[in-house]
């Protein structure tokens, strides 16, 4: 977080946050996990909606995004107009 800026940024594990590119289910205890990863996801939005409620810009960046593309989404948000940037 750089609360300067008022950007918030979530970097995401494919499994636990339903990547469309990598996502999998579980097969023991199927209802169970899927239950539980909605409910992650789900919880993501509501903090997004949150954040940016409260005037914050929110970065989710995928746990395979390469370093470098991460990186300068993360400057240019930082930069992008907000107080202190």
């Amino acid at each position: 977080m750089f609360p300067r800026q008022k950007v918030a940024v979530f970097v995401d594990g494919c499994f636990w946050h339903g990547c469309p590119e990598h996502k999998t289910a579980p097969k023991a205890n199927a209802a169970w996990w899927a239950a539980k990863l909605a409910r992650n996801v789900e919880r993501d939005r509501e903090t997004d909606a949150h954040l940016v409620g409260m005037g914050w810009t929110v970065l989710r960046i995928w746990e395979h995004e390469d370093p470098e593309r991460a990186t300068d989404l993360v400057e240019a948000a930082a930069r992008s107009g907000h107080p202190g940037a």
